[in-house]
């Protein structure tokens, strides 16, 4: 039990970088993801086929090889060396805004085009429409899926160790290591479905108060 005890005090020491880089990914990413679906369905087609690009290659390349890019390519190509864990931030913004990015653009295009017309004839501005009568369905409709999203990110903060970020995964490694035993690893699980456990709940929750923009 005391052994129990002490791992967890030991992996809650990385259980602090792990919800960091879930929030900040978070706080940029999801902006960032609304901006682009909003390029993307622009009718500027330079505008349009950089989005495209963005996300073909975001999707098609492993989340590993991105985060090693980032961190490596600037000290490669100009000789530039910065934080690590900045470069873990900025690697997983530029990631989940692409997955965001798609989830918000599928989201948008599924309201009816008649509500936009119904809007400006009442007076509402192009923002005003975005905003006040096409985001909250929207969001409504993108919860399940960025549910499973930002469940995937909680995850994939494990992918920080890569280039030397120390969270919860990467302490656990250790420990297992370093006393021949499986019982670290398996507090790290079950820390992480503590977390994910938390996200579903709080999804949940947004669900039911959202049901006020379910069509019926």
């Amino acid at each position: 039990m005391d052994n129990i005890l002490n791992l967890f005090k030991i992996l809650s020491q990385g259980l602090s970088t792990t919800i960091l880089i879930f929030i900040l990914t978070l706080l940029f990413a999801i902006p960032l993801g609304i901006v682009v679906a909003i390029a993307q369905n622009s009718k500027n087609k330079i505008l349009n086929a950089i989005t495209k690009i963005y996300i073909l290659i975001i999707r098609g390349t492993p989340m590993m090889l991105q985060i090693i890019f980032v961190y490596f390519a600037p000290y490669y190509l100009f000789k530039l060396s910065y934080d690590r864990f900045l470069a873990v931030i900025i690697a997983f913004v530029i990631n989940y805004a692409a997955y965001f990015a798609e989830i918000f653009r599928s989201g948008i295009l599924s309201i009816p085009k008649g509500q936009k017309e119904a809007a400006f004839t009442l007076g509402f501005s192009k923002v005003q429409t975005f905003y006040i009568i096409i985001l909250p369905q929207v969001i409504k409709r993108i919860l399940p899926s960025m549910s499973n999203e930002v469940i995937s990110l909680v995850k994939t903060t494990s992918l920080a160790q890569i280039i030397g970020v120390t969270e919860v995964f990467a302490l656990a490694q250790k420990q297992a290591s370093f006393q021949f035993s499986i019982l670290p690893l398996c507090i790290a699980a079950l820390i992480y479905l503590a977390l994910c456990t938390i996200i579903t709940f709080v999804f949940n929750k947004l669900e039911k108060k959202f049901s006020y923009y379910t069509i019926t």
